[in-house]
């Protein structure tokens, strides 16, 4: 089972372990990129970083770590950005939600994501498709 169940999730997070989601196209088609939240824990909280990377990959290169910034002025340094940070892991994952439109049920231990990037990837990079291309109507993908 790829999916974690909320209990496994912050199981993860209280042994500093990441949970990630991918979340789909960024950008427009002439220059394509994915986005992709992390809730990592830090000494005594809980930290929401989003990825843009420009979507370089195929089926047989999904290592989005390794993926060039989308925004080409970032410094590699600060890969991600942090879009704040909790003492409650519970209210990272709803802070991760609220601001990425993060689907409460996709929730992947660290480096999984790069399955989902998979999948979107198999799906053609469809826009409103989940990453295992499975039809998302309500899912934003910005």
């Amino acid at each position: 089972m790829r999916y974690l169940a909320e209990s496994f999730i912050l199981g993860a997070l209280r042994r500093s372990r990441s949970v990630e989601q991918f979340l789909g196209p960024v950008g427009p088609p002439e220059r394509r990129g994915v986005r992709y939240v992390e809730v990592r824990a830090a000494r005594t909280s809980y930290e929401v970083y989003v990825h843009a990377v420009e979507d370089v990959g195929h089926e047989g290169f999904v290592d989005l770590d390794v993926f060039p910034p989308f925004d080409q002025d970032a410094e590699e340094e600060d890969f991600g950005q942090l879009l704040g940070t909790t003492e409650d892991p519970q209210d990272a994952l709803t802070l991760a939600e609220e601001r990425t439109g993060a689907v409460p049920g996709r929730w992947v231990n660290q480096g999984v994501v790069q399955d989902e990037y998979r999948d979107f990837v198999r799906a053609g990079r469809r826009s409103g498709m989940s990453p295992d291309g499975a039809s998302e109507p309500g899912r934003r993908w910005l």
